[in-house]
């Protein structure tokens, strides 16, 4: 346009990431070669310029560069696979190697990087450490039916579930431990919140009750949200996918806590059918979560619903000290409980689970030899990215999402 090219940049420096910059080519500053690469340039190419960063309120992000040189140029192929139109989910699932590349997913991307970031932050600073437990597993932590069987030399082993056994191991070395791994549930659930494969933030600490550990729940999750609101870059981001922010900047600790008694109750006073005993799904947390504002516990569910580790109500064998953290008009986001220490009762536990207590001897050792009490919980980060960008389905949290009733491709 006269004697300029304009191009829209997806720039790949740390200045520039999750925005658009402007360049400018004018003819009569460059090479007649360095032009013309520019003019001939396609959708996707890759270019590599040198240039003057000029402010510009008319520019996208208010400034645009001014290129003295061209250094590299790298033509897309056309027509691009990805044309500016409405495609299905199956096809942009088939190229998410390509949709990967949008501002969008570039935002998403960036903004779990800082959540991670400010969690792992937190932890460190209150004397939490990082551990690495092993992805091949041996034993389930939850209930068999959602294991992935993995052929290992002349054993079955099974895709991990979860870290929590092996963070149990490691809390009487190092006290209080959390990590970060992909988990694996051959689940064939369809529903805009579920992954067959997600990334699993894992805590357990010794000498820690569940009221502890709902603080050290609460406390991580209120500090990764104050941190993104300080990120003025951040803070706008997250504010186009959530239409506002105010309702997160309000988020306090501590977080309120219901009974799962309570729970029911809500959930009958306004016309869902459920019984005390029957799991919360997805529409259930939904309803429930609709009366709050911001995150909040639901506590001690029935024993029979929760895994053998969860402790046992002293007195009360129909309720177990387990909890978990509902976001606001979404559900579940994190699940934890203070574990057994009763090697009794865990053992009569794993039987009715269907499982062999001989494969959990190593488990079973933590109480017979110097059992410490101890509680840790899991966060899925996907469903907490999903909660705070307000994403349609949660196959967006993630860059190559892993979903049970598809053909993946990539």
């Amino acid at each position: 346009m006269g004697g300029k090219v304009f191009i829209d940049l997806r720039a790949m420096k740390e200045d520039f990431l999750g925005e658009i910059l402007q360049v400018v080519g004018e003819k009569k500053k460059l090479s007649k070669d360095d032009f013309h690469k520019l003019r001939e340039l396609t959708q996707e190419s890759f270019i590599w310029v040198e240039g003057e960063l000029k402010e510009d309120p008319r520019a996208p992000g208010g400034r645009e560069l001014h290129v003295s040189k061209v250094k590299d140029v790298r033509l897309a192929q056309q027509p691009y696979p990805i044309a500016k139109k409405e495609h299905s989910v199956d096809f942009l699932l088939d190229h998410r190697h390509l949709v990967i590349r949008s501002p969008k997913f570039e935002r998403i991307l960036l903004i779990r990087e800082h959540i991670l970031d400010s969690l792992r932050e937190w932890y460190k600073r209150d004397g939490w450490h990082e551990v690495h437990p092993p992805i091949l597993q041996f034993t389930a932590v939850e209930g068999g039916a959602t294991l992935f069987p993995v052929k290992y030399f002349d054993q079955t082993a099974f895709l991990s579930q979860s870290a929590q056994l092996y963070l149990e191991i490691m809390i009487f070395s190092l006290g209080k431990v959390y990590s970060l791994t992909p988990s694996f549930r051959a689940e064939k659930s369809r529903t805009r919140r579920h992954l067959a494969e997600y990334w699993h933030f894992e805590a357990e600490a010794a000498n820690y009750d569940l009221e502890d550990l709902l603080k050290a729940e609460e406390e991580p999750i209120a500090y990764a949200i104050r941190r993104i609101l300080e990120d003025d870059r951040i803070r706008e981001w997250v504010k186009e996918f959530r239409g506002d922010v105010e309702d997160l900047e309000n988020i306090k600790t501590p977080f309120p806590r219901i009974t799962y008694d309570e729970a029911i109750d809500i959930l009958q006073s306004k016309g869902v059918k459920v019984k005390w005993g029957d799991d919360l799904g997805a529409d259930e947390e939904k309803i429930l979560s609709s009366d709050f504002e911001t995150p909040f516990f639901v506590t001690l569910y029935p024993t029979k619903m929760k895994p053998f580790y969860v402790k046992i109500v002293e007195g009360d064998e129909e309720r177990c000290y387990a909890a978990d953290m509902m976001a606001p008009n979404y559900g579940e986001i994190t699940g934890g409980s203070q574990r057994e220490d009763n090697i009794e009762s865990m053992v009569e536990r794993i039987k009715k689970e269907g499982f062999d207590p001989e494969l959990y001897f190593w488990y079973l050792d933590l109480r017979r030899y110097g059992g410490v009490p101890h509680s840790g919980y899991g966060l899925g980060v996907e469903r907490f990215v999903q909660w705070l960008l307000n994403l349609d389905h949660i196959r967006d949290a993630i860059p190559f999402p892993r979903l049970a009733r598809r053909k993946m491709l990539v």
